[in-house]
């Protein structure tokens, strides 16, 4: 079997983004619709891996490096609840880079997990997101438009992603993203709850 190479990705967010988001359309046909609900775990101790829980399935994924302002990220570990402690101890918790509470249990259920756990914890801090997402294919790139929900607060976001640093950077001037923050899901949760700074110059900032 032969590895799986990490695609870089661009991220940008926004209240809306307007032309841009007509150039996608325009650009592509969306292919299909998805919406899920997921929990994200935000830690203060750590910007560099992105925990999420969707389906009762724990998703973790390391940042790699940055190329060209693209970032590539690579999955950490893959987990499902009910979940041992063992695996929280070893492998969940060193990711967040804070200290681990006393387990007082052998298996957690995710309930168990975010109110006995994460909800206590001083540095984490468990947020809701719920994704409305619109799948397209520009300039060979994976593409997205989507409307996302953090604890109810609604932004856009739109992304390209590829193993292709070249064709992501083409298909930013393509669609007018090159005037946007790269900014990944963990920096946008953290700014959005007030974890990190918002840019001085405006919301998920356009380049002025």
């Amino acid at each position: 079997m032969t590895d799986i190479k990490p695609r870089f990705e661009f991220r940008a967010f926004a209240q809306s983004f307007g032309i841009v988001e007509e150039k996608m359309r325009s650009l592509s046909p969306v292919e299909n619709i998805r919406e899920s609900l997921e929990i994200y775990i935000m830690s203060s101790g750590n910007n560099e891996n992105n925990t999420k829980i969707r389906d009762n399935l724990m998703d973790i994924k390391v940042f790699v490096q940055e190329t060209k302002g693209l970032q590539q990220w690579n999955p950490r570990m893959k987990g499902s609840f009910p979940m041992s402690a063992e695996m929280l101890q070893n492998d969940v918790f060193p990711a967040f880079g804070v200290t681990m509470p006393q387990l007082k249990r052998e298996v957690y259920t995710l309930e168990q997990y975010i109110k006995e756990i994460i909800q206590p914890h001083p540095d984490l801090v468990a947020v809701n997101v719920f994704k409305r997402r619109f799948a397209l294919t520009i300039n060979s790139c994976i593409a997205e438009i989507a409307e996302v929900y953090i604890n109810g607060a609604k932004l856009m976001t739109a992304n390209l992603e590829s193993v292709d640093v070249d064709a992501i950077l083409e298909a930013k001037k393509m669609t007018g993203l090159d005037n946007y923050e790269n900014v990944n899901y963990l920096l946008a949760i953290k700014r959005v709850i007030g974890m990190e700074l918002l840019p001085s110059t405006s919301i998920y900032s356009v380049k002025i």
